[in-house]
């Protein structure tokens, strides 16, 4: 899987940003040090001032990036989901039982993630976290809407769609595969979140994984004979 990543470039939309951060030393690094602080200081508290400070670079210098925070974020989701896409498109591509791709699907995107040594600047893990904590509050805003049009959240309603196409596979009389599979995205991160701060929401714990969860959810819902 890492050779097969590496050389991949993820592909973001360019109105996410000003200037490419991939395209130089200093871009890679206000993208590496702004996940490990939003990681250790959450969204709120994290600011281009603080990130400038941290890096050793004026906060102007950050500005000609990205235009302000909320992009930034939205950046770093965005490559997150893209980078899920990767994982997921790379590892179904031989699998010819259905069954076994939409399985394997389930597990990519709702599993524990380990760091890619395919990308230096990135830590995945730390990224994560910070999707399971934070990435309501990409979309949560009173422009979705224009940001939608806009394009910002196209990887992960792709994502969603590529998710529809294998329930749909699985069980074709399926009337829901579209809620189905952004049930799984949504609720893969929210059984993360309740089993790390809210214990007691959910029966998701040290033995019991959300991909556990989720997999008997879906395969209980689908009409399939998973036996044939």
């Amino acid at each position: 899987m890492d050779r097969l990543l590496q050389g991949v470039q993820i592909r973001i939309n360019e109105k996410l940003y000003l200037k490419d951060p991939e395209s130089s030393g200093l871009g890679k690094k206000i993208i590496e040090f702004s996940i490990q602080m939003i990681n250790e200081i959450g969204f709120e508290s994290f600011t281009f001032k603080k990130l400038g400070a941290q890096i050793g670079s004026n906060e102007s210098s950050i500005y000609r990036y990205f235009e302000n925070k909320h992009k930034l974020l939205l950046y770093l989701t965005s490559w997150y989901w893209g980078w899920m896409e990767y994982q997921l498109v790379f590892a179904t591509n031989s699998i010819k039982s259905s069954k076994e791709k939409l399985l394997k699907s389930i597990l990519i995107i709702t599993r524990e993630v380990k760091e890619d040594s395919s990308f230096s600047h990135i830590n995945e893990v730390l990224l994560n976290k910070i999707v399971i904590n934070e990435y309501s509050k990409s979309y949560t805003t009173k422009e979705v809407d224009t940001e939608n049009k806009e394009g910002f959240y196209s990887i992960y309603k792709r994502l969603v769609g590529r998710l529809a196409e294998m329930i749909s596979e699985v069980d074709s009389e399926y009337e829901y595969p579209t809620s189905l599979a952004s049930t799984i995205l949504e609720n893969g991160l929210h059984q993360h979140f309740l089993k790390e701060h809210f214990p007691s929401l959910t029966d998701c714990s040290d033995t019991v994984t959300p991909t556990q969860y989720l997999t008997h959810l879906v395969f209980n819902t689908l009409n399939k004979n998973l036996d044939e």
